[in-house]
């Protein structure tokens, strides 16, 4: 756990003295990432700061309906805008990540930029990517980061709703609705401030987890009936799913989020991977229960990392064989699967 309190004037200091603040988060950005941007560009515009947003690539369609989200800048989509917003900003804050591998086609860019730079950050293993790295591996998520040092800089919670907002989708949807995660007491207290700030939570949990389209779900059905494979020697178990498997489902970004998860409810199973199979390589989600490191296994056979129970990965070669190889690795560390159970 980190001094917070150590960071918080170096960051306000560098908040005021910048004219041209710019936010980004990283390549396919989750509710935390998105929820993080968004609460400092809220908290930013309450004291009358004129900010800009650039995610790499496109938001998921169940992350919209956040206020502000429609400032968000894509990359991809608008390279000329968004190469002149890095170019011109004198403070970047990069949120959720901490490789610059994570900012995609704007990698380059960002890190040619003469721009002090930010990194605030829950994940391990970081890179020294930034001026300034704040980074806190015991936070459940880093829009809790976000929350506590903003409380800092104020003296107290900020709680406007679009903000409040912001901090609770990024909290909720990095815990799974509090099914994991490094949440702690602190964490809950947080929620408890937030929901007493008088937010609609029924409503966004609803457009969070329960705003599916038909398509999807036959695709979880599929996905556990058809593609699921249990290993109780190893108490794992994974889902691999083709391009043709999702083309037949009408796959929309997104539609794959949470099934990594869905194994891990059955009895005795510790372990669990998703794998989906892509044009050049096979990408990879790793969760566990206990004291399985996952990030440890996926930097280790997959040149990936994440959290000490949730993480991801790639391997470039068919999903055939990196099936292949993933049970070769598991039965390297068949010992540490079975000291969990």
């Amino acid at each position: 756990m980190i001094d917070s309190a150590k960071y918080t004037k170096e960051l306000s200091k560098l908040l005021d003295s910048s004219r041209n603040i710019l936010i980004i988060s990283h390549i396919n950005p989750d509710g935390d990432a998105i929820g993080s941007q968004l609460a400092i560009y809220h908290y930013l515009g309450s004291k009358g700061r004129k900010v800009d947003m650039i995610s790499p690539n496109n938001l998921q369609e169940f992350l919209r309906w956040m206020d502000g989200s429609d400032q968000i800048e894509v990359f991809i989509k608008n390279r000329k805008k968004c190469i002149g917003l890095i170019e011109k900003a004198d403070l970047i804050i990069m949120v959720d990540f901490n490789q610059t591998s994570r900012l995609g086609e704007a990698e380059n860019f960002v890190k040619e930029s003469s721009a002090v730079k930010v990194v605030i950050d829950h994940h391990l293993d970081g890179h020294d990517i930034a001026n300034l790295l704040i980074s806190d591996p015991s936070k459940c998520s880093t829009a809790e980061l976000v929350y506590e040092l903003i409380a800092l800089i104020d003296g107290k919670p900020f709680m406007s709703r679009p903000y409040c907002e912001a901090i609770y989708a990024g909290i909720i949807t990095d815990t799974g609705n509090f099914e994991y995660g490094a949440y702690t007491g602190r964490t809950l207290r947080v929620i408890a401030d937030i929901v007493d700030s008088g937010i609609e939570k029924e409503r966004i949990l609803n457009v969070l987890y329960n705003n599916f389209s038909a398509d999807r779900m036959r695709l979880q059905g599929f996905a556990l009936n058809k593609r699921m494979v249990v290993l109780p020697e190893f108490h794992a178990a994974y889902i691999a799913l083709t391009q043709q498997d999702l083309a037949d489902y009408n796959h929309a970004k997104g539609d794959t989020e949470g099934f990594v998860n869905l194994p891990l409810s059955i009895r005795g199973i510790n372990f669990s991977v998703l794998f989906i199979e892509k044009d050049k390589f096979v990408k990879l989600s790793f969760r566990s229960k206990g004291r399985f490191a996952v990030n440890t296994f996926a930097a280790r056979y997959f040149a990936g990392g994440g959290h000490l129970n949730a993480s991801g990965g790639e391997y470039y070669d068919t999903l055939e064989n990196t099936i292949r190889y993933f049970l070769k690795v598991l039965e390297e560390n068949a010992k540490l699967l079975n000291d969990e159970a």
